[in-house]
């Protein structure tokens, strides 16, 4: 069973969406953040579930999604995985893939 390990970005990301949603409610933030941050969980024991991100196709990074989110990662080595991105599916991909 592998790991997985957030990056610095992706993290910065988890707050930033925490921040946005507790202007309304701060319950309802954590409760959204633990539930998309337990949405990759099965990535632990079946890494190659995510398809691969259409617009780097390339770089072999893949994404699950979750809601509104894409939540972008890649393999390393056999199992563990690094979370790279989380991004609203409304934003330009490149774009805030690659600005942040």
């Amino acid at each position: 069973m592998g790991k997985i390990k957030w990056t610095e970005k992706a993290s910065s990301h988890l707050q930033a969406i925490h921040d946005y949603i507790a202007k309304d409610s701060k319950t309802y933030a954590a409760r959204f953040i633990r539930s998309l941050v337990n949405a990759t969980t099965t990535l632990k024991t079946m890494p190659r579930i995510g398809r691969i991100v259409p617009e780097l196709k390339s770089y072999g990074f893949r994404e699950v999604i979750y809601r509104n989110y894409r939540i972008v990662y890649r393999i390393i080595g056999d199992e563990n995985i690094e979370i790279l991105a989380v991004l609203h599916s409304s934003r330009d991909f490149k774009r805030a893939f690659y600005e942040e």
